[in-house]
């Protein structure tokens, strides 16, 4: 009988957690696992705004929600076999003198050893909601529902699903973060290859 993998992650919201799930359905094959893991959301604290508002927080963010996590559950006596920090946020921009402000999901996943970063891409934010986040220091969440004119978005679509029509959803800009921070752990050799050719 194979053991059951435990992923776990650093928050409890659902678009977070799903996300999860959805791209270790991919992973988990990669990894050599013939069952899916089990993936578990945790209340752990990122240690940043609540709107990171630079790539550098957000990276902080994701990192940081998997340093709690860890050692929340190692002194449980419960460690995962991963851990997977999830933020999304802000990342401003100077582009030929104007700045520029894109919403952007970054994950940071570890196996208590090593630790690894991936990102979704970026979808420009509107002048306005940007400045409402940046300047007036509203949260995004309480931004985007004021802006779409509804209630609990970042729970559902997300700001991704309302700048992008649905196109793009809040739990698949993080579905697609996870999956790039996996990459060195699932395509290991290829990392090995490009790690050698440098040395």
């Amino acid at each position: 009988m194979s053991k059951k993998w435990h992923i776990a992650v650093g928050s409890r919201r659902g678009p977070k957690v799903n996300a999860v799930t959805d791209a270790m359905s991919a992973i988990a094959p990669l990894l050599g696992l013939d069952t899916a893991p089990t993936v578990t959301g945790y209340e752990v604290e990122s240690g940043v705004g609540h709107t990171p508002v630079s790539r550098e927080e957000l990276m902080l963010g994701a990192r940081q929600r998997v340093e709690a996590l860890r050692e929340k559950l190692c002194a449980a006596d419960c460690p995962a076999d991963f851990y997977v920090g999830v933020e999304g946020g802000l990342d401003v921009v100077g582009q030929n003198g104007p700045k520029r402000v894109f919403l952007e999901s970054w994950a940071y996943v570890s196996d208590g050893k090593r630790g690894h970063f991936g990102c979704s891409g970026s979808i420009e934010v509107p002048e306005a909601l940007a400045d409402e986040v940046l300047s007036r220091g509203t949260e995004l969440a309480t931004a985007i529902d004021r802006f779409a004119g509804a209630a609990g978005i970042r729970d559902g679509q997300g700001a991704w699903g309302v700048l992008s029509r649905n196109l793009i959803s809040r739990q698949e800009s993080f579905r697609l973060a996870v999956l790039a921070a996996f990459a060195p752990f699932y395509n290991a050799a290829m990392y090995r290859v490009a790690a050698a050719a440098q040395g």
